[in-house]
């Protein structure tokens, strides 16, 4: 994937350009895998303490947290918002803690910087509250699942308003929990414990319920953070006079899949064939706008664009079919392809409009223009907050420290899946 790393420049790319100018030749630059893992950008290096304020009934009250991150040698683009912004964002995942505070201080040493790789301070936040409600859970003698359970945000709260200024929309935690301890039967793990001590071996299980904040681009928050840029993204949908479509998109593919998601939601809309739709990215003499691929944004943000657009054309549509029915746009509907007028018979197909509006004699001049094209832009109101839950059991030989991972099971709750296949 191309994703963080490859948001940015980086020294070499600089060097190339100002030796190219210099010795006005062309210059080409190479750079093996393995240079890339030592000298680019690296995720994280974080050394952190939590303390949680905890009652005997086992409710979480409040949570306090002090990072020293290891920025590196140089600070790249999002070095610090990292462990600070961007990591305090889920920094109580999934769990109703009414009190949290951050405490962050960042150090330079002689390694590679830091900057948005994989993740970019959400697992950071995950694996460290993970961990603190596994020692609570210990300490205070309640199964890990259950005391988990206790302190999810209850599924009637939302709205729900974080202790860190994001307010999640939607959720509802408890049923991946449910299926991922059905999955990986949960229930039997000290049966089956028992068996491995019989025959020399330890074994374990360990379960980690997180919450992720998708689909960066609200204007509103980057604006709040001092960001002079707004994460739009926009697409043009164009429909041709033969029915084919072309949607230009700013929001590149690099391997995600966004030619065949993408044409699936304006096929979906407008119940068209897939062969008739045309993706068009990463040419920025035919873009007009993009703001990138990365944070999770492409499908909640860039599709949401296109589906967008892809209203605008149904809503010229309906005036067009309107007219040549010589009906009311409030009676018109759309559905399967179809233009129909409520309480008739009469209807014209998607593809009947599109010929008409490039075919203009029987038109509504004095409110169109001729043609079927539209543009949207899209600014989120908010994030997207997919959930779930993951467990893990394994088995280790005390003898050689050989871990067998004997086990596997995840529950995500991701909402709407446009294309499950690619999601699998």
């Amino acid at each position: 994937g191309g994703f963080g790393s490859k948001i940015f420049l980086h020294p070499e790319q600089l060097i190339i350009a100002w030796a190219a100018r210099r010795l006005g030749r062309r210059i080409r630059w190479q750079q093996a895998r393995s240079d890339s893992f030592v000298s680019d950008l690296h995720g994280r290096d974080n050394r952190t303490k939590a303390r949680a304020v905890i009652d005997k009934a086992g409710k979480v009250h409040a949570l306090a947290v002090t990072v020293h991150a290891n920025m590196g040698s140089w600070l790249s683009n999002f070095s610090t918002y990292i462990p600070t912004l961007s990591g305090s964002r889920t920094l109580t995942t999934n769990y109703a803690i009414p009190v949290a505070s951050l405490r962050v201080k960042g150090m330079a040493t002689t390694t590679a910087p830091v900057d948005a790789y994989r993740g970019a301070g959400r697992p950071e936040a995950t694996y460290l509250l993970e961990r603190t409600m596994d020692i609570a859970a210990r300490q205070i003698g309640m199964d890990p699942a259950e005391f988990r359970r206790m302190n999810f945000i209850p599924k009637d709260a939302f709205p729900y308003q974080t202790a860190v200024a994001l307010q999640y929309d939607i959720g509802d935690y408890e049923p991946p929990l449910d299926k991922a301890m059905e999955m990986i039967d949960y229930a039997g793990f000290e049966a089956r414990r028992a068996e491995a001590a019989k025959r020399g071996k330890y074994r374990g299980i360990g379960l980690s319920s997180y919450i992720e904040a998708c689909g960066i681009a609200p204007s509103a928050v980057v604006g709040a953070l001092g960001g002079r840029v707004g994460l739009y993204e926009s697409a043009v949908v164009r429909v041709d006079p033969t029915g084919t479509i072309s949607v230009f998109t700013g929001t590149h593919s690099h391997g995600q899949g966004h030619d065949t998601t993408f044409a699936q939601i304006v096929a979906e809309k407008l119940n068209v064939p897939l062969e008739s739709i045309e993706i068009v990215h990463g040419d920025t003499n035919r873009i007009q706008f993009g703001m990138g691929t990365y944070g999770s944004r492409s499908l909640a943000v860039g599709g949401t664009a296109i589906s967008k657009a892809v209203d605008k054309v149904i809503e010229k549509g309906k005036i067009i079919a309107a007219h040549m029915m010589e009906a009311s746009e409030a009676d018109l509907e759309f559905k399967d392809g179809k233009f129909t007028v409520a309480g008739t018979d009469k209807e014209k197909g998607f593809g009947e409009i599109a010929l008409s509006a490039y075919v203009p004699h029987n038109f509504p001049h004095d409110r169109l223009e001729p043609g079927l094209e539209e543009t949207a832009f899209y600014d989120p109101l908010n994030f997207t907050y997919p959930a779930g839950t993951h467990i893990c059991e394994v088995e280790i030989d005390p003898g050689t420290g050989v871990v067998d991972l004997v086990d596997w099971a995840a529950c995500d709750d991701f909402g709407n899946l446009i294309n499950p296949m690619i999601v699998e």
